[in-house]
């Protein structure tokens, strides 16, 4: 058994989300709207696995990172995920609107 591409993948976009929480307004959060990753090796169970981000472009309120993720020997993964800047609270009216439809 080893690490899931999909966990890999939830790591980085928690990794993307952390290195910009510090630079939102309290109302903001981010969404993850595209995501390009490679999963390079396999990591076994138990070995400790961590992610990085760094926000390599603003566009708007669109975000885009440069991730990567690495066990105790090798790099495992990278990738350049995207973000959108949103008000939880207008969001949540427009996906309201969308569910009376």
């Amino acid at each position: 058994e080893v690490l899931a591409t999909g966990w890999m993948i939830i790591m980085m976009e928690r990794a993307a989300m952390d290195a910009i929480r510090p630079f939102l307004e309290p109302e903001e959060t981010s969404v993850g709207v595209a995501m390009n990753v490679e999963h390079l090796a396999a990591t076994p169970l138990g070995h400790v696995v961590r992610a990085t981000a760094e926000l390599i472009r603003a566009h708007g309120r669109r975000l885009e990172f440069k991730v990567d993720a690495r066990d105790e020997n090798d790099l495992i993964g990278s990738g350049t995920p995207q973000r959108a800047v949103i008000d939880p609270a207008k969001f949540n009216q427009r996906l309201l609107a969308k569910v009376k439809r």
